[in-house]
């Protein structure tokens, strides 16, 4: 495959991978200051960011790491989040995936973002050894 032929599919899977998932933050997924838990966050996000790489590639993929997960602002209960999930860079045998949540109140209208962080899957074959992403992919 070709260096363009290859930056085209790589683009097109992207766009395709694009995921947004929306939850509600009930009370029994808050802490004592009645914010959503940080772990209970990392978790939403790794599955956003999972469903997105899968999507690219569709191989069997796990996690192996988390990068930087700013959490610019606690998210109460009783309000809205969305996670949307990119695949921003793709290697050999890896995906790295960007994860925003961008809250939102239950009777306004306003979004803005509150979290963000990266997450990397590595692509695994049947014998759980790492293989090639862009292997056997076509549009």
């Amino acid at each position: 495959m070709s260096t363009d032929n290859q930056d085209a599919l790589i683009a097109k899977r992207m766009q395709h991978a694009i995921t947004r998932v929306t939850k509600t933050v009930f009370p029994g997924r808050t802490n004592h200051h009645n914010t959503l838990f940080g772990g209970e966050a990392l978790a939403w996000m790794d599955e956003a960011a999972f469903i997105a790489a899968t999507r690219f590639c569709r191989k069997p993929l796990v996690t192996v790491s988390s990068d930087r997960v700013d959490f610019k602002e606690a998210i109460p209960a009783g309000t809205l989040i969305e996670l949307v999930a990119k695949v921003d860079h793709v290697g050999r045998t890896s995906i790295r995936v960007h994860v925003d949540i961008f809250l939102e109140h239950m009777y306004q209208d306003d979004q803005h973002k509150a979290i963000s962080g990266s997450f990397t899957f590595v692509a695994l074959g049947p014998d759980r050894k790492p293989v090639p992403v862009l292997s056997g992919l076509t549009e």
